[in-house]
C-alpha cells in the first residue's frame, strides 16, 4: 500500500514539474494567427559619416569666377579675355591675341549648360571674321572639375584635344591648350591670366556759366 501511494505522489510531482515548464518554454515565443500583431522589422541605424555623399553636379555657377576682364603673356604676345557673368544657361567669351600692335587671332567661345554637362564652343577668326575651323566650331566636354581645375576633352580629334583651366586665385587663373597632332609630340601653350580692375570712367567738372547783371 505504502508502495502505491509513494508511485502516485512521484507521478503527480511528475506531472507537476512538466506543467511548470511548459509555459516557461512557451513564453518565449510570440503568438501569430489572426488577432494577433507583430512589430516591424526596425532597420539598423546607419552612421551618417558612413555614409559617402552623392557628388555635387557642376554648373555654370561654378564657372561664374570667370566673369570679367584678363590679360596675359604669351612670349612677346598679349593676350586678352573678355567674359560675361552666367546668364540664360551660358558664358561668352572673347580672346584677342596682339603682337607689336597687330592682331594675329581672334577667338569666340562659350561655356553652355546642357543636361549632360557643360559644353565649351570655341572657334577662331582672323581680324575679319574669316572662320578658322570649316566644318563648324570645336566643342569640348567637361571632363572633371573640382574647386580650382576645371579639364575640357575633344572626343573627336585633338585640335585641341584638351583645355585645362587652372584658378591659382581670386585674380589669376592658367590655360592650358594642348594639340595632339596626328604626328608628333603633344603640342602645348600655357598662358597665366591676371584679372584687369575696370577703371573707373573720368569724372566731368560742371561748368558755371555766369551771367553779367
Amino acid at each position: 500500500m505504502r508502495l502505491k501511494i509513494r508511485s502516485a505522489i512521484r507521478s503527480v510531482l511528475g506531472l507537476l514539474l512538466v506543467l511548470a515548464a511548459f509555459p516557461a518554454r512557451a513564453s518565449g515565443q510570440q503568438p501569430t494567427g489572426a488577432g494577433t500583431q507583430t512589430a516591424p522589422a526596425q532597420p539598423a541605424a546607419q552612421n551618417p559619416a558612413a555614409v559617402p555623399a552623392a557628388p555635387q553636379k557642376t554648373t555654370l555657377a561654378d564657372f561664374a569666377w570667370l566673369a570679367g576682364r584678363w590679360e596675359g603673356a604669351w612670349g612677346p604676345r598679349v593676350a586678352r579675355q573678355m567674359w560675361t557673368a552666367p546668364k540664360a544657361g551660358v558664358m561668352l567669351g572673347t580672346f584677342q591675341l596682339a603682337e607689336n600692335d597687330k592682331t594675329l587671332v581672334l577667338e569666340l567661345f562659350t561655356l553652355v549648360e546642357e543636361p549632360k554637362g557643360i559644353k565649351f564652343n570655341l572657334r577662331h577668326f582672323t581680324p575679319e571674321l574669316m572662320a578658322w575651323e570649316k566644318p563648324g566650331p570645336t566643342v569640348l566636354n567637361l571632363a572633371s572639375a573640382d574647386a580650382k581645375i576645371f579639364v575640357f576633352e575633344n572626343p573627336v580629334d585633338g585640335q585641341p584635344k584638351r583645355e585645362i583651366l587652372t584658378r591659382v586665385d581670386p585674380d589669376t587663373y592658367v590655360a592650358r591648350s594642348e594639340i595632339a597632332p596626328d604626328k608628333g609630340d603633344l603640342q602645348a601653350t600655357e598662358i597665366t591670366y591676371h584679372r584687369q580692375m575696370e577703371s573707373a570712367p573720368p569724372k566731368h567738372r560742371s561748368r558755371k556759366f555766369w551771367t553779367r547783371q
